[in-house]
C-alpha cells in the first residue's frame, strides 16, 4: 500500500519561513512527479508547485520566489520551502504525487495534509 506522509506545519508569524516534508512509502514502482497544493478555509483546493522526475519545478505564479520545491528521490521525499510568509498563506497544504505501484499502475495519491496558520 502506497501512502504520502507530510510534516513540518505550524504556527509562524507573517514575514517567517517553514518547511514542509511529504515522505512517500509503500510499494512503489516508480515516482512520475510529486507536487503541493493548499486549501485555505472556505476555499477550493490549489496547485502551488510540482517537481516532476528529472525535470525542473514549476510554480503557481503566486508562489514565485517565495515558496521553493525540491526532491530527495533516493528518499522519496519533497520538500516546500516556504519564505516571507504571509497571512494569505494560510491553509491546509497537502502533498500529492503520481506514482506506479507496478510497470503498468500509475495513480494519483494524496496526503492527508498539514496545517499551516500564518499570524499577522
Amino acid at each position: 500500500q502506497v501512502q504520502l506522509v507530510e510534516s513540518g506545519g505550524g504556527l509562524v508569524q507573517a514575514g517567517g519561513s517553514l518547511r514542509l516534508s511529504c515522505a512517500a512509502s509503500g510499494s512503489i514502482f516508480g515516482i512520475k512527479v510529486m507536487g503541493w497544493y493548499r486549501q485555505a478555509p472556505g476555499k477550493q483546493r490549489e496547485w502551488v508547485a510540482s517537481i516532476p522526475s528529472g525535470g525542473s519545478a514549476v510554480y503557481a505564479d503566486s508562489m514565485k520566489g517565495r515558496f521553493t520545491i525540491s526532491r530527495d528521490s533516493a528518499k522519496n521525499t519533497v520538500y516546500l520551502q516556504m519564505n516571507s510568509l504571509k497571512p494569505e498563506d494560510t491553509a491546509d497544504y497537502y502533498c500529492s504525487a503520481e506514482m506506479w505501484s507496478s510497470p503498468i499502475t500509475l495513480r494519483s495519491y494524496w496526503g492527508q495534509g498539514t496545517q499551516v496558520i500564518v499570524s499577522s
